[in-house]
């Protein structure tokens, strides 16, 4: 039986050929690590068990893969190589995994999720993150090429020097920046169709800067509206901008989606997509319903356990959606 794990990249392939996406989901705990962790192997299990013909069946030496995403904030509280052992402490063999039935480690990859500076980019690549993003969208076109192929050509450079095959990401088009829970669309950010990418910017990007993987504008935004719902993705305009790059799309501000828009966007081309703000409502309120049961309770361990719990059944929810499981 063949249970070697995939790259990042042949994962992202596969999922595009299958018409699915591999969930990202950001974390800035320990607890939120186990969260998606432990949602990975329940889909993996579920995924496995699907009868045959099933949409996201996959096979018994295969897995659901996750990205656990950690940006700037993130990885200064998590710790920079304490975040890297965090994910490879479970992506290598082990007696743990191969009880689990993953003998050659899980499937749980690492982006450094929205990185401002090249510094920063080559802090994540020499680490040993997975994948790294570039975010200067906010920049013009030509300042956000200029600094996007300098950390292009590094990443890549590290990955001849190492072997490791680390992806890198660039966006084009501002979405806004928290990911938190919003009163309106946030400053700056325009979701009308005449400001979202156009396919020809983003193919004259990927040509100029070399990236493997692209963010666009398409009517998202980073955070999520009060009431939970989103505006509507431009489905259409994502197809035309994934047959014009060339490359995987990455959908951000996932958080507030609707069903049929995640599916839509999925189907248009985007390999990836981003989750953060409802893990954190998700594990707040978890936490907070734990402390009001039990008031006098100061064991972390016991009080932080729901807070897992409900982060972790809001992570399978969107591995079930993006699988098709």
């Amino acid at each position: 039986m063949n249970t070697q794990i995939k790259s990042l990249r042949e994962y992202v392939k596969d999922a595009l050929a299958r018409k699915v996406g591999v969930g990202h989901f950001n974390i800035a705990s320990l607890d939120a690590f186990w969260a998606v962790v432990n949602a990975q192997d329940e889909m993996t299990k579920a995924a496995r068990n699907l009868p045959d013909g099933a949409p996201g069946k996959i096979g018994a030496d295969e897995q659901i893969p996750v990205i656990i995403g950690a940006s700037e904030g993130e990885r200064d509280f998590i710790g920079v190589d304490q975040v890297v052992a965090l994910v490879r402490s479970v992506r290598e063999p082990s007696a743990a995994n191969t009880k689990l039935g993953y003998p050659n480690g899980r499937a749980v990859f690492l982006n450094a999720d929205h990185t401002y500076s090249f510094e920063r980019v080559a802090e994540a690549a020499d680490a040993g993150f997975d994948a790294v993003i570039i975010d200067q969208t906010e920049l013009p076109f030509d300042q956000n090429v200029a600094i996007t192929k300098k950390c292009v050509e590094y990443v890549h450079e590290v990955t001849k020097k190492t072997g490791r095959d680390i992806m890198i990401e660039a966006e084009i088009g501002f979405i806004g920046k928290s990911s938190k829970v919003l009163d309106a669309v946030p400053e700056g950010v325009k979701i009308s169709e005449e400001f979202l990418t156009k396919p020809e910017e983003a193919k004259a990007f990927v040509d100029a800067t070399g990236v493997d993987m692209l963010a666009p504008a398409v009517g998202n935004i980073h955070g999520m509206l009060k009431g939970g719902v989103d505006p509507a993705l431009n489905t259409k305009r994502i197809a035309e901008i994934s047959a014009a790059a060339g490359v995987p799309l990455v959908l951000h501000g996932g958080s507030g989606g609707s069903i049929a828009d995640f599916l839509g966007a999925i189907d248009g081309g985007c390999g990836i997509v981003h989750i953060s703000t409802e893990l954190r409502v998700a594990l707040r309120a978890g936490l907070v319903k734990a402390l009001q049961d039990n008031p006098d309770e100061v064991a972390p361990y016991k009080y932080l356990k729901p807070a897992r719990a409900a982060m972790q059944k809001a992570v399978e929810d969107k591995l079930k959606l993006f699988n098709k499981i």
